[in-house]
């Protein structure tokens, strides 16, 4: 039976007539979202509805909690001040949880995009059952520091390294086979009591690009996720692009197999790296105390730099987005290292050029994926 987060959504968030919002509460929710402290006056300008149904829709918001009222904006005129409108971060929260092959980054996050609290589980030499025994502890004790009720807990955001088969099923990497090719929403919904809405790491890291980072001013873009493996996500006017079967942006996709030992994946680097006499032993360590100057670092990239510069063009050419963006896991020096190197094939006529994606480093220092994670749910049923 095909497994579908909304229908187990908790009552309380329901509204009369069905579902969580309506299409015009949706588009009103996702511009309140972009646009924090809009008045309410000023809201009819951005949408084909009247005032009167704007004002009747953002009243009725308010009244469930979803929406709050703030003073109004000064010098905005005569006649009776309009208050300003933001999304209630108390009306519900949700947990983000990534599994990468190293570690489980968890995120806790309310409905207004406020992180709550943020931690990680090793996974090394842990079971399925054991790391979520622990991501399960970390939950309870986030919930207890930050004294946020069960009633408000909305659902889970998981992300798993990985492709898309179907249904709630990814094929992960090897360091991941205990999580590959089974069901996994009806599994976490079990364990925890919640929805859940399950997405690949890449992709969430991608979410949360586009909802706080590069993506509060660039509406088209490609994000590079650097993990163990090499994946990412294609956003496409603020939202993400899926493909037909979920698994658009899978990068690694394009190379042969003797190709893939040349891709930017990690996993090859810490390889070297530790061939080299460097004790790297996880890509979250290698992230934390990366140095450019480590022995086999230049050597990796110049390796990669063929592979690399080819998957760039592809997606300038094939996705023509304003940006491609450099995520997941990758060291800041490390990204740097191969934007330098980035070869363009692009040949000018009439000694104009196409125009060039900006390549950006992310600035999301945290764990993307996670926070990606925390907020699908949200952007899945309210904006």
């Amino acid at each position: 039976m095909a497994y579908f987060p909304e229908t187990l959504i908790a009552t309380r968030f329901l509204r009369e007539g069905g579902g969580v919002v309506s299409p015009n509460e949706r588009d009103l929710l996702k511009l309140i979202w972009r646009h924090p402290g809009l008045s309410r006056s000023e809201v009819t300008a951005h949408t084909d509805l009247t005032q009167q149904s704007v004002y009747r829709i953002i009243d009725q918001l308010e009244e469930r909690g979803i929406v709050s009222f703030g003073s109004p904006k000064p010098g905005t005129g005569r006649g009776q001040p309009s208050p300003t409108l933001r999304l209630d971060g108390r009306y519900a929260y949700s947990c983000g949880i990534s599994v990468n092959t190293d570690i489980i980054g968890i995120c806790l996050m309310d409905i207004s995009g406020n992180v709550l609290a943020e931690s990680s589980v090793a996974l090394r030499e842990r079971t399925m059952a054991q790391s979520l025994d622990l991501v399960r502890e970390q939950l309870i004790e986030h919930q207890r520091v930050n004294n946020l009720s069960e009633e408000a807990f909305f659902g889970i955001g998981f992300a798993i390294a990985g492709f898309h088969i179907s249904g709630t099923r990814y094929n992960a990497p090897l360091p991941l086979h205990e999580w590959s090719l089974i069901e996994l929403g009806p599994l976490l919904t079990e364990f925890f009591g919640k929805p859940a809405w399950v997405r690949n790491g890449g992709k969430t890291g991608a979410i949360a690009e586009s909802m706080f980072g590069v993506g509060r001013y660039i509406k088209h873009f490609a994000y590079l996720s650097f993990n163990y493996g090499f994946g990412g996500g294609l956003i496409s006017d603020g939202e993400l692009l899926l493909g037909g079967i979920g698994n658009a942006g899978e990068f690694s996709g394009m190379y042969d197999a003797e190709e893939s030992k040349r891709r930017p994946a990690l996993q090859w680097l810490i390889e070297r790296l530790n061939r080299n006499g460097v004790d790297v032993p996880s890509i979250s360590y290698m992230r934390k105390h990366f140095d450019p100057k480590w022995p086999g670092v230049a050597e990796w990239v110049d390796e990669v730099t063929p592979a690399y510069s080819r998957l760039i063009n592809a997606i300038w050419a094939i996705f023509d987005p304003q940006a491609i963006i450099f995520g997941g896991q990758v060291p800041t020096a490390l990204a740097q290292m191969l934007i330098d190197r980035t070869e363009n094939f692009d040949r000018p006529r009439y000694g104009v050029q196409r125009p060039r994606p900006k390549l950006i480093i992310s600035e999301i220092s945290s764990d993307a994926s996670a926070m990606g994670a925390a907020i699908t749910p949200f952007k899945s049923a309210y904006y």
